[in-house]
């Protein structure tokens, strides 16, 4: 398995089948152009395996976190240490910028994430509920 950043849109349309949906190219130079935004692709036996974004966010009485935006696991490299790797690639680098902690929003009953981010060094807190809005523009797919 190798773990590297990733630095251009053809590396993320390289591993769309990763992702929820195909990047959009505007979307994805985006992310990668924005100061904080973090994207890690795994690679194993050749093929795209899995991912990991974070995104740093500094708040006046906090200061410098990162957020684990998203981790994604090809289904036939499950259960390899992949994710737990990404989870450490993207915590080892927070802690290189300064970030005081980490976090992620979890699905209470996702028995597989709340795993991953354990043996990743993660500790639960407690639960918590998320609220959302969604705006839908009209060109979003």
């Amino acid at each position: 398995m190798r773990i590297t950043r990733a630095t251009s849109t053809a590396q993320l349309h390289a591993a769309a089948a990763l992702f929820d949906a195909p990047p959009r190219e505007e979307w994805a130079a985006d992310f990668l152009a924005a100061p904080g935004h973090h994207l890690y692709l795994a690679e194993a036996d050749g093929e795209p395996a899995g991912f990991v974004s974070g995104v740093e966010t500094v708040h006046p009485d906090k200061g410098r976190e990162m957020f684990l935006y998203e981790l994604a696991v090809a289904e036939p490299y499950r259960r390899r240490g992949i994710a737990r790797a990404l989870v450490r690639t993207l915590a080892d680098l927070a802690a290189g910028l300064g970030c005081y902690g980490m976090w992620v929003g979890v699905d209470l009953d996702n028995d597989a994430a709340l795993a991953t981010y354990r043996s990743a060094g993660g500790a639960q807190e407690g639960p918590c509920q998320v609220v959302v809005w969604n705006f839908t523009p009209s060109d979003r797919p």
